[in-house]
């Protein structure tokens, strides 16, 4: 799931490319409308929800708690974030003309902002960070904060507080007479998305489970409600993240000893869709770079009229995967390592604890 949401987000920023090199070209190029591909980004919020309240599962009521579901957030989220934000930076520093969408080269402020998962305005009024795929993080470490605040409660408390949590804060961004644009950004309906995402995990925690033909209904209803939807709803919480919401379910109320696949084709795919999921994160935040620069590479070897905007568009997707994978075993993985060694409290690991891959 988390592959396939990575995907659809790569897809999405794929036929903008593809778009504007048709237009150098001169060739015509419709892009596909099949699926609304933003909703990648949905789909992400649920399972991000789904996995932080069940792998925080050895967490719940112990001491030391809240430190180490920070240091294992933090370790995971920033030191990518961080690398790939000063990259674009200096990429923005040295060619102006990357950050012209944005109204004006960005000030201290914008960049700390960026830095610290803070929501601020741009010049254009656009509330996105420097690097403009990380406002998607800046409702990751709200949705963090929150939960950690509830783990000194049981699993069922934790869920309680969050979703209560997460509901009065939209409550309250819509009460509040002209809230301040932090407020109005974590306000956003889109936030309850986690709570969808928590709600599957405490249900799965009190032993609910499906049969494969009702997960298969799951799936399927949330495809075609994900195809029906329109392009741009006036609420993305019903039209996106209800069927993301359907889709998470079909993946995580099986059984919990599912059999084993069979044929190596099968196998094969699916040991390659689990080795992307756990590649995502990269894959979601370097994607533009991998787009960007093969566009490029092909209006300037001469190459993209001959082969068309369809097939470059392929030909960028598909790079953008073993660069993904390279990243994340090279840099992300041992990063990561590195700094979840420094954060982490000096006190004896809580038994099972583990820091979720979201």
């Amino acid at each position: 799931m988390r592959a396939f949401a990575a995907l659809l987000v790569v897809i999405h920023h794929a036929q903008h490319e593809a778009a504007t090199l048709a237009g150098r070209i001169g060739a015509a190029f419709v892009p596909g409308a099949w699926l609304p591909w933003p909703a990648g980004v949905d789909v992400f919020f649920v399972i991000s929800g789904f996995i932080i309240v069940h792998a925080a599962g050895p967490l719940y009521g112990r001491p030391g708690a809240r430190a180490r579901f920070a240091a294992h957030r933090i370790a995971r989220l920033v030191p990518l974030y961080w690398l790939v934000t000063g990259l674009y930076l200096a990429l923005g520093l040295a060619a102006p003309a990357l950050l012209s969408g944005e109204g004006g080269p960005p000030d201290g402020a914008r960049v700390l902002a960026s830095f610290l998962f803070w929501p601020m305005a741009r010049p254009d009024g656009a509330v996105l960070p420097l690097y403009g795929l990380g406002w998607t993080l800046n409702y990751e470490m709200a949705f963090y904060a929150l939960f950690a605040l509830g783990l000194g409660l049981s699993r069922r408390g934790a869920a309680a507080w969050l979703v209560a949590a997460l509901a009065l804060l939209v409550l309250v961004g819509r009460l509040v007479p002209s809230p301040p644009v932090p407020l109005v950004f974590w306000s956003d309906p889109i936030i309850l998305e986690f709570a969808l995402g928590a709600g599957l995990a405490l249900a799965r925690a009190e032993g609910a489970r499906l049969g494969t033909l009702p997960r298969l209904a799951l799936a399927g209803a949330g495809l075609l409600a994900l195809a029906a939807a329109p392009a741009e709803p006036a609420l993305r919480l019903l039209a996106w993240g209800l069927p993301a919401a359907l889709l998470v379910a079909a993946a995580v109320l099986g059984r919990d000893r599912p059999e084993p696949v069979r044929g190596r084709l099968a196998a094969g795919l699916l040991a390659g869709a689990e080795r992307l999921g756990d590649a995502s994160y990269a894959l979601y935040l370097l994607h533009p770079f991998v787009l960007r620069a093969t566009r490029e590479a092909l209006l300037r070897t001469g190459l993209a009229p001959s082969l068309g905007p369809w097939p470059s568009l392929i030909l960028m997707v598909l790079l953008t995967l073993p660069a993904a994978l390279l990243v994340h075993r090279f840099v992300e993985r041992p990063l990561t390592r590195l700094v979840r060694a420094r954060l982490d409290p000096p006190t004896r690991p809580l038994k099972g604890a583990a820091a979720p891959e979201g």
